[in-house]
């Protein structure tokens, strides 16, 4: 880092080489993308990932750094328990390495140690700016960087990212007349599929949404899967909603 420049002037660079990366112009539903890696840059941190909590059960990735960042946040979202829900839901920062996630979140750990390479994970709630809230998480492969990370570094480029999120959106509102184009970004897209894939569940088995969901996790768990892969095959009709309840192969 040179000496003199700002926390914001960092992460502004960071940015633009993101945004000269894109095939101009830059796609405003990947803007997400680009901040995690900026984020991850400046930090800096081996991954990181943008969601957004829309409501209590609706937990939405809008960006990661890279394919390990974006599976780290299916494995968690398939367990259905892990640092960023509890950063997301609590709005308070979450610090662990392997031995907190052992003990705190099993499963997510198992997932986690057995899928990927990171063994430090930072969450932090983006406070202000994002309807329902969001957090960005951070990812270490080394346990010792978590506690090495300058945390009002970090927090300071959560602020950076809830404002660029927030700006996005309001420039989306004034132009299109439409929600934020980061909410189309492919990942958000592709979990749009899981709650498609709990209503067809629902019906099929006579169950409350958030029932249907449990379902669908415990289904995925079982089979070695993320709840987002079976989601899409129930939506495609390549996996029977009636037959999710079984939690077998199928």
């Amino acid at each position: 880092m040179t000496c003199g420049t700002s926390l914001a002037e960092r992460f502004a660079a960071a940015l633009a080489l993101q945004d000269a990366q894109d095939a101009p112009p830059a796609d405003p539903a990947l803007l997400p993308v680009r901040l995690s890696r900026a984020a991850a840059e400046v930090l800096p941190a081996d991954g990181a990932g943008i969601s957004a909590l829309t409501s209590p059960d609706r937990h939405v990735p809008l960006g990661a750094s890279g394919p390990e960042s974006e599976l780290a946040e299916r494995l968690q979202f398939t367990v259905g328990a892990g640092p960023c829900l509890r950063a997301n839901h609590t709005q308070q920062p979450v610090f662990v390495v392997e031995e907190d996630m052992l003990r705190r979140w099993p499963a997510f750990h198992d997932l986690l140690v057995g899928q990927t390479p990171y063994r430090g994970i930072v969450a932090l709630p983006l406070r202000r700016g994002l309807a329902g809230g969001g957090a960005i998480d951070l990812y270490f492969e080394d346990p010792a960087a978590v506690a090495a990370l300058d945390v009002l570094a970090a927090v300071g480029v959560g602020d950076l990212v809830t404002a660029a999120l927030a700006e996005a959106a309001v420039w989306s509102s004034e132009v299109g007349g439409h929600g934020p184009d980061w909410l189309s970004s492919p990942l958000a897209t592709g979990r749009a599929r899981v709650w498609e894939a709990m209503g067809l569940t629902s019906l099929a088995l006579d169950l409350a949404a958030t029932e249907a969901l449990a379902v669908l996790r415990a289904h995925a768990y079982a089979t070695g899967r993320t709840v987002d892969d079976l989601a899409a095959d129930v939506v495609s009709g390549r996996a029977d909603p009636s037959e999710v309840g079984a939690g077998g192969a199928g």
